[in-house]
């Protein structure tokens, strides 16, 4: 299906940023490949741990992690990856009243808007996965406010 109003909006944007990176991303996105699979498997390794530790906890009323075997997706994430990913998410006892209080105490994770940083972040989907949405949408969807 031909839709020349993309194409449109694409070469646009090409004649804006430039069809080729700088050097300078070039050189980084380089350098960043060469250990991709080394942080992807430590990811994958960390992410799973804290999974399970979190199940263990009290104060946690699910935890959602394609590589638990208690997670719906499991059977078919273990067909298809080699690795369950660098993110889980958990539903916290007590709602988002508990997650404004769980926040600001985290001291190996940072408090963040956007799941796009390098470091170990946390927050609530309202701020950060689907920020996009509606909290009658989130509802909708099952996400709970905590």
């Amino acid at each position: 299906m031909r839709r020349p109003e993309l194409v449109e909006r694409v070469y646009h944007y090409r004649e804006i940023t430039g069809a080729s990176l700088d050097p300078m991303a070039a050189y980084l996105l380089i350098r960043g490949m060469k250990t991709l699979h080394l942080r992807i498997r430590q990811q994958n390794e960390n992410a799973l741990k804290i999974a399970r530790w979190l199940l263990q906890q009290p104060v946690i009323d699910a935890v959602y992690y394609p590589g638990l075997e208690s997670h719906l997706g499991h059977d078919i994430a273990a067909r298809q990856m080699r690795g369950y990913g660098g993110v889980l998410s958990f539903m916290l006892e007590g709602g988002f009243d508990a997650v404004k209080r769980v926040l600001p105490r985290l001291r190996l994770a940072h408090r963040a808007a956007n799941l796009g940083a390098v470091e170990t972040i946390a927050g609530p989907p309202a701020t950060t996965s689907h920020v996009e949405c509606t909290a009658e949408e989130r509802a909708a969807l099952g996400i709970p406010k905590g």
